[in-house]
């Protein structure tokens, strides 16, 4: 048996999504956004957070899934990523699980239209469920986070 993972699942639309617990700051209702000019069409913005600017951006429109309308169960997920704070918006933030580092498999290329770079692996829960898992640091690369540390001065 692996390590246990403590891990927040996330929706978008039908799939199931999982961030590490230790990556995730806050969980947050969906807020006001500012918009902010020339900037990729996936980062909606900013948003106040207790006094701190935290950047936002759609999951959705960064895997390149349809964009939907917010809606009651929409959350923002604040992350930290490489000593900055990110918001992600999902579909709804549902639990806090345990897995065995074990569960999880590689990849494969795409899943659900999204690129294996963008995932950690898919983790086997049980009953036909799985976790696809996010490697958030390509979630967000090296010139998107350079795009958003701007953001926040």
């Amino acid at each position: 048996m692996g390590e246990e993972l403590k891990v927040i699942v996330f929706a978008l639309g039908n799939e199931e999504y999982g961030i590490e617990v230790d990556k995730v700051r806050t969980i947050e209702r969906l807020s006001p956004i500012t918009r902010v000019p020339k900037t990729a069409a996936f980062i909606k913005g900013v948003i106040n957070l207790r006094g701190i600017v935290v950047p936002v951006i759609d999951l959705r429109g960064r895997f390149n899934l349809t964009e939907t309308t917010p809606t009651e169960n929409s959350r923002i997920i604040v992350v930290a990523v490489a000593d900055i704070e990110v918001g992600f918006i999902v579909d709804s933030a549902n639990d806090v699980i345990d897995i065995d580092t074990d569960a999880i498999d590689l990849p494969p290329e795409i899943v659900g239209g999204i690129k294996a770079k963008y995932l950690r692996g898919i983790a086997k829960l049980g009953e036909g469920r799985l976790l696809i898992m996010l490697n958030l640091s390509e979630v967000l690369n090296k010139n998107e986070i350079i795009q958003i540390e701007q953001l926040e001065v």
